[in-house]
């Protein structure tokens, strides 16, 4: 091989291994900052990471609001209407939380089934939901209507 050839190729060789370096040194380090929703079906199901940040959401499920009565810790029922995961919060919830209203919340699943967050959002007007909490919650609907199909035949 020609020296100024093999030369090239050496250079060429060293920039694609920075460049591979680079590109996994960003992956490692983006990875502890994605947030992964799951809906309640797919945490109820054991799809959903224990002890990871992500975050959940769905509607909070009617007369399942519980607040302490000595702290800000609130503990409720959110739903997808296929499924549900308790949620529990120590903090001022959103003006804007209600039961049968969206909600998302981040934090983490902890051993006993119990999300634990550390924030807690609501939708922000009349309209208005969240697209991950109205995917879900499609998806759930078209999951329970494929079911009952199998039902009736």
């Amino acid at each position: 091989m020609h020296p100024q050839r093999k030369q090239r190729l050496l250079i060429v060789v060293f920039i694609l291994l920075v460049a591979g370096l680079a590109a996994g040194l960003l992956g490692y380090a983006l990875k502890e900052n994605i947030n992964l929703f799951y809906p309640p079906a797919e945490i109820a199901s054991g799809k959903a990471p224990v002890d990871k940040f992500m975050r959940a959401g769905g509607m909070v499920q009617e007369g399942s609001v519980e607040r302490a009565s000595d702290s800000l810790k609130v503990r409720f029922v959110v739903t997808d209407f296929s499924a549900v995961v308790t949620v529990e919060y120590e903090g001022i919830l959103p003006d804007l939380f209600a039961e049968g209203e969206g909600v998302v919340a981040s934090g983490k699943l902890g051993e006993d089934g119990i999300f634990y967050a550390s924030e807690v959002l609501a939708k922000h007007d009349e309209t208005y939901m969240p697209p991950e909490v109205s995917d879900a919650l499609e998806k759930s609907a078209a999951s329970r209507a494929a079911q009952q199909e199998k039902g009736s035949q």
